[in-house]
C-alpha cells in the first residue's frame, strides 16, 4: 500500500478501518483534507462513481440539485445561507484533524453562480471561522468569447469580495489553460523525434492520451492542479531552503489590496508525461518570465514588479539560483523601493519524471489590464441594466451591489496604476503612535 509520509498528511489523513488517524507506518486509507461544493450535484455524483471515489466520504460533498443559473445572487445569498452551517460544520471537521493548519486553498471558478456566489461566500466564511489562517485563492477568469451572458457580473461582484477577504489570490486565466494546452496537443502531433507525447500518458486524468474527448476540461484542470503541487512543495518535501505558505503573502503583498500574484510555471509539461528534451536550467528562469508560460494573459516585462517568489523543484545550487537573479534583474522593472523584493525556496524533490521545476509568482501591476477588460465588459451590460431583474429578484441582493463591485474594481485598476505613476511620493514612513 506504500508509505505515510509528511508529503502525504499535507493532502491526505490516514485512517483505520473505525475511521480514526492513523498517524504512522503503511497507508491503510486516504482520505482527502478537502470539502468540495457544487449546487449542481452531476459532478459531485461522477467523483463518488469514478476512480477517486476512496478518497472522499460523502459528508465532504456538498451539492444541491438545479445549480445557480450563472446567478451570483443565487449563489451567494441563497444557497450561502441555506449551506452555510453544513459548510463550516465539514471545514471545522477537516481543520480538526489538522497538526498545524497553515493555510485554506479556495479553488473556484469566476464565470458562473456557485463559483462565484458561493465560493465567495465560503471565502468570507473562512475569515469568520478562522481569521488568524491565510486564505490562498486560485480564480479561473472566463474569456472574453465565454457562453455565459452574465459572466461579466458574476466576476466584477466576486472580484469586491476577493479584494476584501483574501489574502493572496492566483488568477488564472481560461484563455492561457486553453493555450498551453493547446501546444501539448501540437507536440502530440507533429510527431517530431523527441517531442512527442506518450500514447498512455495521463494528461486526462484516468483515460490515456490527449486525444479523448469525454472531458475535455481535464487537461487544464491539471495545469491548476500543477500550480498548487509546487506551490506546497516545501511544506511537503524537504529543501534547502523552505518556504512556509503564509510566508508567500508576507514577503509578496505590500499593500493588503494589491494581492492578485501572476503564475508561471516550467516547464509547462509537468502534468503530462512528454518526451521533451530536458530545460537548462538558464533557460528554466528565462521561460519562467515569459508571456507563453503565465497562467495569465498578461505583459510583466511592460509592468512594475512589486515582489516576485520563486518556488524551485531538483537538485538546484543555491549559486545557481542567486547567478540567474542577477542575470534576470536588469530586464525585470521593480518598483524603486523594493528592487531586492525577492523570495525563493529550494525543494529537492523534483516532479516526477522531470529533473527540475520551476514555479514563479510575481506581484507585478500588469494584472490591471486582466480587470480592465473584465471591467468593460462589465459596463456594456450595466449601462443597459441588462440581466440585472434576474439578480434583484434574489432575497439580499440590491442595485447598490453592482454599483459597489464597479467602484471596488475601479479602485483596483487605479491603485495598479499610481504605483506606475513616475511621480509616485516615496512611501511614507511609519510613525510612532503617541
Amino acid at each position: 500500500m506504500g508509505v505515510y509520509d509528511e508529503a502525504l498528511s499535507s493532502f491526505f489523513r490516514n485512517v483505520d478501518q473505525r475511521g480514526a488517524d492513523s498517524t504512522g507506518g503503511k497507508i491503510t486509507a486516504l482520505k482527502a483534507r478537502a470539502v468540495l461544493v457544487d449546487m449542481e450535484e452531476g459532478v459531485l455524483g461522477e467523483i463518488l462513481q469514478g476512480p477517486l471515489r476512496s478518497l472522499f466520504s460523502s459528508t465532504q460533498l456538498i451539492s444541491d440539485v438545479s445549480g445557480s443559473g450563472n446567478n451570483w445572487a443565487v449563489g451567494h445569498h441563497t444557497y450561502g445561507l441555506a449551506y452555510r452551517e453544513q459548510i463550516v460544520d465539514q471545514v471545522r471537521k477537516a481543520a480538526e484533524h489538522c497538526d498545524c493548519l497553515q493555510c485554506f486553498f479556495l479553488i473556484h471558478s469566476m464565470g458562473g453562480g456557485t463559483g462565484s456566489g458561493l465560493g465567495t461566500f465560503v471565502l468570507k466564511l473562512l475569515e469568520d471561522e478562522f481569521p488568524e489562517v491565510y486564505r490562498i485563492v486560485t480564480s479561473v477568469y472566463p474569456t472574453a468569447e465565454d457562453d455565459v451572458i452574465t459572466s461579466p457580473y458574476n466576476s466584477v461582484l466576486a472580484m469586491k469580495e476577493l479584494t476584501e477577504h483574501a489574502d493572496c489570490v492566483l488568477p488564472v486565466d481560461n484563455q492561457s489553460l486553453v493555450d498551453i494546452v493547446g501546444k501539448i496537443q501540437h507536440m502530440s502531433n507533429t510527431g517530431k523525434p523527441g517531442c512527442t507525447i506518450k500514447k498512455d500518458c495521463t494528461i486526462i486524468s484516468g483515460q490515456g492520451g490527449v486525444v479523448k474527448v469525454e472531458k475535455p476540461f481535464d487537461a487544464m484542470n491539471n495545469i491548476v492542479a500543477n500550480l498548487l503541487l509546487n506551490i506546497t512543495s516545501s511544506a511537503r518535501f524537504e529543501g534547502s531552503l523552505n518556504m512556509d505558505l503564509n510566508e508567500i503573502a508576507m514577503n509578496l503583498v505590500p499593500f493588503p489590496r494589491l494581492h492578485y500574484l501572476v503564475s508561471s510555471l516550467t516547464p509547462l509539461y509537468t502534468l503530462a508525461d512528454v518526451n521533451v528534451p530536458p530545460r537548462r536550467l538558464d533557460q528554466m528562469f528565462s521561460d519562467a518570465f515569459s508571456k507563453e508560460h503565465q497562467l495569465i494573459r498578461a505583459d510583466p516585462k511592460h509592468n512594475l514588479y512589486l515582489a516576485c517568489a520563486l518556488m524551485l523543484r531538483g537538485d538546484v545550487q543555491l549559486s545557481d539560483l542567486r547567478r540567474n537573479i542577477e542575470r534576470l534583474k536588469p530586464t525585470l522593472p521593480f518598483v524603486p523601493w523594493n528592487q531586492e523584493g525577492w523570495k525563493t525556496s529550494l525543494c529537492s524533490v523534483p516532479p516526477v519524471c522531470h529533473s527540475h521545476s520551476l514555479l514563479a509568482l510575481a506581484n507585478n501591476t500588469c494584472v490591471k489590464s486582466t480587470f480592465f477588460d473584465l471591467r468593460e465588459r462589465f459596463v456594456k451590460l450595466y449601462r443597459r441594466k441588462a440581466h440585472l431583474h434576474h439578480y434583484l429578484a434574489v432575497d439580499g441582493m440590491e442595485l447598490a451591489g453592482f454599483s459597489e463591485a464597479l467602484s471596488s474594481i475601479s479602485a483596483l485598476i487605479e491603485e495598479y496604476t499610481h504605483l506606475e505613476s513616475p511621480l509616485m511620493p516615496n512611501a511614507p514612513r511609519l510613525t510612532i503612535a503617541t
